[in-house]
């Protein structure tokens, strides 16, 4: 199918413009539980098991933690401030030691488009199925965008 999986980091150049794209997870300061749970997902043993487990299975029972989790917090998805976003700071810092015009994440799950200094932009997708959003490069610019549902 020519898909390419990303682990980790994608960095790429489009136009003279330096991308670092990331789902996010793990990444900055704090979401400590995540991590955690994160080293579990990714443990080799632990996919192992879970790929007897039938699809449907599956599936509902990642959207029902999910959705228990987010019930549990009791957080509202709004914007914490540019020092309080994780992937923010995470970005800043990441700027220290080499330049990108565009850090682009999703794990946030909230649509965000900061400047952060130094040229470069903060993007989170957030979640296309209750924002429709999306981010569009033209060329020249990453912009995010809103698309209508029918």
């Amino acid at each position: 199918m020519g898909i390419q999986i990303v682990s980790d980091e994608l960095i790429i150049e489009r136009n003279g413009k330096k991308f670092y794209l990331h789902h996010g997870d793990g990444l900055g300061p704090g979401d400590y539980k995540y991590k955690k749970l994160r080293k579990v997902f990714r443990n080799p043993i632990c996919q192992w098991l879970f790929s007897f487990v039938p699809p449907r299975i599956g599936l509902g029972f990642g959207m029902w933690w999910s959705g228990k989790s987010r019930h549990a917090s009791n957080t509202e998805e709004v914007f914490m401030g540019l020092e309080n976003e994780w992937l923010a700071v995470y970005a800043q810092e990441q700027l220290t030691r080499k330049h990108y015009d565009y850090f682009i994440f999703g794990h946030r799950h909230l649509p965000l488009s900061l400047d952060i200094g130094k040229g470069a932009k903060y993007i989170n997708t957030g979640e296309w199925l209750k924002y429709n959003s999306y981010a569009e490069f033209d060329g020249k610019e990453l912009i995010l965008k809103y698309f209508e549902r029918d």
